[in-house]
């Protein structure tokens, strides 16, 4: 009777466990036991542009874990990375944290799902203008259609969480011990946009296949990954989002862009205000010095100014001119 009330309890705390549970990102799946390792594959070629690998995870069902095979998405948006899903320890239960496209990889719990997500941000390309370049080094691509490419092996090696038993957690008994990161955190908290509604299907499509559930397939998938890419599917990119306030606020940076030439109209009017200065203070300086030595001592003035200048000449002949008016007083025959 012990043993049936112990196991009684234990299906109950069990199935408590897998109760679906809200948060501030939605809703997740807590398990009381870990996922399976990550099973090793080849990635398939990437076979036209723009496409982001997923990459496979484990996910839990109706019968326990399943395998989600990795698949090559198309970018909903330029500039869209795709920062997959983890599995983290929480108060003794392990969480789904679902994936997301934005402008950054986020944090995944350091797991090391390989093809570029070494655990820690994302090594396998970059996007340069409209198109995006793949890093070969760690990335398959079809090099015959795809020609963006190049080859960066020292930023594969600094972004790699050493994993060699292929832990699909983080956190927790035998999990992966890396917490995020400030920057991590930071790209975390931004605004994400979710899975497609083909990433979507492609998970709905594994849970209902049996053959990808470890408990039936003793933790080795058949199908590892996806033939053929997903469908495409456009959405706003999160930056669009914060870029619709700039809009708005982009009526302000207009009317200065009105103002910024009304500045220039009034540019000129300093400009002329400026040359008014610079003529009234040279006069000014002018008119002060010569006063100042005409009135002292004009011998002076003489001796300082220029011999070109005509004024001492001028100061000369006007007392030559003196005395010839005085002859002039020839009204004296009026008295």
């Amino acid at each position: 009777m012990r043993l049936f009330h112990s196991a009684r309890w234990l299906m109950l705390a069990l199935l408590i466990c897998l109760i679906p549970a809200t948060s501030k990102a939605g809703i997740f799946i807590s398990v009381n036991f870990g996922p399976p390792v990550l099973p090793v594959y080849v990635q398939p070629p990437c076979p036209q542009p723009n496409l982001m690998w997923m990459p496979g995870y484990w996910h839990y069902g109706p019968i326990g874990y399943y395998w989600v095979p990795g698949a090559w998405v198309p970018a909903p948006y330029d500039g869209a990375l795709w920062t997959p899903g983890y599995w983290g320890w929480n108060n003794g239960l392990y969480v789904w944290n679902e994936g997301y496209w934005g402008m950054h990889i986020g944090y995944y719990g350091g797991v090391n799902y390989g093809f570029g997500y070494g655990g820690i941000g994302f090594a396998g390309g970059e996007w340069r203008g409209g198109s995006f370049a793949y890093n070969t080094a760690v990335m398959h691509v079809n090099e015959t259609i795809i020609h963006t490419t190049y080859v960066n092996e020292t930023i594969v090696k600094q972004n790699i969480v050493e994993n060699p038993n292929h832990v699909a957690y983080a956190g927790g008994p035998g999990g992966i011990n890396h917490p995020a990161s400030a920057q991590e955190k930071a790209y975390t908290a931004e605004k994400h946009t979710p899975p497609t509604s083909f990433q979507t299907q492609h998970v709905e499509a594994a849970k209902a296949d049996k053959t990808s559930y470890a408990k039936n397939n003793g933790g080795h998938p058949a199908n590892l990954v996806a033939a053929k890419p997903l469908a495409a599917e456009k959405a706003t990119p999160p930056a669009a989002h914060a870029s619709v306030v700039p809009p708005k606020g982009s009526t302000g940076p207009a009317k200065p862009a009105t103002t910024a030439p009304r500045p220039t109209a009034t540019t000129p009017a300093k400009p002329a205000a400026a040359n008014t200065t610079h003529p009234t203070t040279a006069p000014a300086r002018t008119n002060t010095t010569p006063a100042a030595r005409t009135t002292t001592p004009p011998s002076a003035h003489t001796n300082t100014a220029p011999p070109k200048a005509a004024a001492p000449p001028k100061t000369n002949a006007a007392p030559k001119a003196a005395p010839k008016p005085a002859p002039k007083p020839e009204p004296k025959p009026k008295g």
